[in-house]
């Protein structure tokens, strides 16, 4: 038994390896230029490349289906090899060693994109058949991991050649793969895991305490130890590799849990404080209750078949009594068609009917998408105001807050018992400082305002990203997670095509405005190449009033919701109770 729990744990830390070295389109800035050089293109056929890369993300459904006819293993392999190709080729066109037209290299662009959300899809699965008792604490600390590999790619292209730019795609090419190959035993070597009795749960939710605090050292380690020194940078990732490494050490804490958990475990109150998502015990409880204050319940039938019992509900809100004239717009808004109880099901044909959904698509639209374009372009951002040199600062400074938002999306759930608050209104939080951001990083182009916008954007999109799968699963119910989520990540090509339109729109007129000015720049590139504050200024006001309404539409959700998230928090501790 002591073997095959600490099985599950090396299969938690191969996860963890597999996030942190596949988030590759992280570090897409660190080469666009190049790339953008090379190719001959203007900053809007720039944008489609970043946009084909988002829109593999659109893809990962594809990665499901092949689950359903080749093993875990090898669909981790071809997303490997997927990876291979696409940033291979990539790599190969830079280098001049070979010439492929834009369409192909549009295509190579999406391939890699794709092998991103194939490797996400891997990671969830092993998370959700290995931790069915805490899948949503081994879902937010892995995919917090993902957060840390533009700092780790930009370690490793620093201690090879910290003058390349186009060595990252090497690295993408190659790091994901030999990724794969470190990962394979413990896949294959997995075990049918048994449920867990109540304190086996508790003592795994201490183990993901310790697992945090460590992942809270790796992200402040390669925030604040860097050098651009390449055999400095060496030594540095050599840390940041055993620190990853480090997690292996859980095994020995399984076998000797026994002696530890009467002296030390008792010590530790973890009941309730877990990173808790609806599950259907919950569900089935929570219904019980629904005959609350301004509700009506009809029980219209009852009925035992196979699956057991079945109760069907009918649910009439009362809005209130009188006054209705008088209620303001906002108002009426809040109240229209509002969810009752977390975790209902919705399939695709519900969900988009519902105004719940489109304020969250909104928010997610206008927030954590917004960040990601803005990540795309730090190339071309820290390029036109005269900092070049700082782009892999910058790249290091989004993904370590990036991966510190990440981290803080769990945080809530270890402190509900003593502050509880709607994750809506913990996802409303997270937006305000991405305006915030914008508008700083507009009024004034120096390199502290470009650090600390771009810290905050990483910290805001961070928190999204990682939240997003809990509150999907808490407002359109679990067992549909999947197909809604991905409906919901739409957004993101969506938004990466329109948001980098608008804003490589804006920087080609500007450039073609200066080009006499920047000839020299513009011969030696042969491309267009614009600078100074006027090529993002427009952008960044754009993206800072969105990013606005993406707040606004994310406080709404969080009032139309907060009932029912209080409502089931209620019955939650009612049934601790009993």
């Amino acid at each position: 038994m002591a073997e095959h729990e600490s099985r599950k744990w090396i299969i938690l830390v191969a996860t963890i390896w597999i996030q942190a070295f596949t988030g590759t389109n992280f570090d897409f800035s660190a080469y666009s230029s190049e790339l953008k050089a090379v190719l001959g293109i203007s900053q809007v056929q720039l944008n489609y490349l970043a946009t084909a890369s988002d829109l593999g993300k659109a893809l990962g459904w594809s990665s499901g289906l092949a689950l359903m006819y080749m093993p875990l293993w090898s669909v981790m392999f071809v997303a490997a090899f997927m990876g291979l190709v696409g940033y291979g080729m990539q790599w190969l066109v830079i280098l001049d060693l070979l010439s492929l037209p834009y369409f192909v290299v549009f295509f190579l662009c999406l391939l890699a994109g794709c092998s991103i959300t194939w490797f996400n899809t891997v990671c969830f699965v092993l998370c959700i058949k290995n931790f069915p008792s805490n899948r949503p604490l081994a879902l937010a600390l892995t995919v917090s991991f993902n957060g840390v590999s533009a700092a780790l790619y930009n370690l490793a292209a620093i201690s090879l050649n910290p003058s390349s730019t186009h060595i990252y795609l090497l690295l993408n090419a190659f790091i994901p793969l030999i990724t794969s190959i470190a990962s394979l035993v413990p896949i294959l070597r997995q075990c049918p895991v048994n449920p867990l009795p109540s304190n086996g749960i508790k003592q795994e939710q201490l183990i993901f305490v310790v697992l945090n605090f460590l992942a809270l050292i790796t992200g402040m380690y390669l925030l604040f130890v860097h050098s651009p020194d390449s055999s400095t940078a060496r030594v540095i990732f050599a840390g940041a590799i055993l620190l990853l490494v480090l997690p292996l050490g859980i095994p020995g804490i399984i076998y000797a849990r026994d002696w530890f958990q009467h002296k030390l475990f008792s010590s530790f109150a973890l009941q309730g404080s877990g990173f808790l998502l609806v599950d259907a015990d919950d569900l089935d409880f929570h219904k019980e209750f629904l005959s609350r204050e301004n509700s009506q319940i009809n029980v219209t039938s009852y009925a035992v078949n196979g699956d057991g019992p079945t109760l069907t509900l009918s649910l009439t809100r009362i809005i209130g009594t009188g006054g209705d004239s008088e209620q303001a717009c906002c108002g009426k808004i809040i109240e229209k068609d509002q969810l009752f109880m977390l975790g209902e099901e919705h399939k695709a044909g519900m969900l988009v009917k519902r105004l719940d959904f489109w304020l969250y698509y909104l928010a997610y639209f206008c927030g954590g998408t917004i960040g990601l374009v803005y990540s795309n372009n730090l190339g071309q951002i820290a390029q036109s105001l005269g900092h070049s040199s700082m782009t892999s600062t910058l790249i290091t400074l989004y993904s370590s807050f990036s991966f510190f938002g990440r981290l803080l999306s769990a945080a809530p759930d270890f402190i509900r018992l003593k502050f509880y608050f709607a994750r809506t209104g913990w996802l409303a939080i997270a937006l305000v400082p991405t305006p915030i951001a914008f508008f700083l990083v507009a009024a004034s182009g120096n390199e502290v305002a470009l650090q600390a916008g771009t810290a905050l954007i990483g910290l805001s999109s961070g928190f999204i990203f990682a939240a997003a799968v809990s509150i999907t699963s808490e407002l359109f119910g679990p067992n549909s997670v999947g197909v809604n989520h991905n409906i919901l990540i739409t957004n993101i090509p969506i938004g990466s095509l329109v948001y980098g339109f608008l804003a490589a729109l804006i920087y080609d007129n500007n450039a073609a405005a200066g080009k006499a000015t920047f000839s020299l720049i513009q011969m030696m590139t042969d491309t267009v190449v614009c600078m100074g504050r006027k090529c993002y200024f427009s952008t960044f006001i754009w993206w800072g009033c969105l990013s606005l309404l993406g707040l606004v539409s994310s406080v709404l959700l969080f009032l139309r919701t907060r009932p029912a998230y209080e409502r089931y928090e209620q019955n939650r501790r009612t049934n601790l109770l009993a």
